[in-house]
């Protein structure tokens, strides 16, 4: 269905990317700050934040709720729910740029390995310690228990989450650059660089 809407001369296979016609053209982008400028990269950077914000409203305040397991076990899962929607946003973000389009797979990866490491990583920690903290306290809501592995635990799931929030509001604001959803000079070097 797209390979209609790619063109691309045997001469500048090797030299350049493909230059994209119709659909996907450089002056009509299919995604970006061009195209959602002003309300649906709007809402977009918006549903990412607000499920950031909800992420650090539940780790400062979930221990708080510890006498009703119950409301803490739902606020655990839309926790978890809502890492994994900031991941899939952040992964569709990356597949709609131009980059992406025009085969530069690895120069995303390496722009934001530490992201998707960092968010695999937190999404386990946060899993792995909020199944912990309901087997313990589930049945004993009136004693304030803490083993030593669920501190160590603990502290590593919140480290990971002050890095996770600052590495994917850095990303979120990178990925509102035009650059990445349009050919430009610095596209056509890298790509010419991985060519040779």
């Amino acid at each position: 269905m797209f390979r209609s809407h790619l063109r691309v001369e045997p001469s500048e296979r090797l030299t350049e990317p493909p230059k994209l016609s119709g659909l996907f053209a450089p002056g009509r982008p299919a995604f970006g700050p061009e195209t959602l400028h002003t309300s649906n990269y709007s809402l977009v950077l918006l549903i990412q934040l607000s499920l950031l914000s909800f992420d650090l409203f539940v780790n400062s305040f979930s221990e708080l709720l510890r006498a009703e397991p119950a409301v803490q076990l739902v606020l655990f899962i839309i926790q978890d729910i809502a890492i994994l929607f900031n991941l899939i946003i952040i992964l569709l973000m990356l597949f709609n740029t131009y980059v992406f389009r025009v085969g530069l797979v690895a120069i995303l990866l390496e722009r934001f390995r530490a992201l998707l490491i960092l968010s695999a990583l937190y999404l386990t920690f946060s899993i792995i310690l909020h199944s912990w903290l309901m087997n313990l306290r589930w049945l004993n809501i009136n004693r304030f228990i803490w083993t030593d592995g669920l501190q160590v635990l603990f502290v590593f799931q919140r480290v990971a989450s002050v890095l996770y929030y600052y590495l994917y509001k850095r990303t979120s604001e990178y990925l509102g650059d035009p650059r990445l959803y349009e050919d430009s000079p610095w596209l056509r070097e890298l790509f010419a660089r991985v060519r040779q």
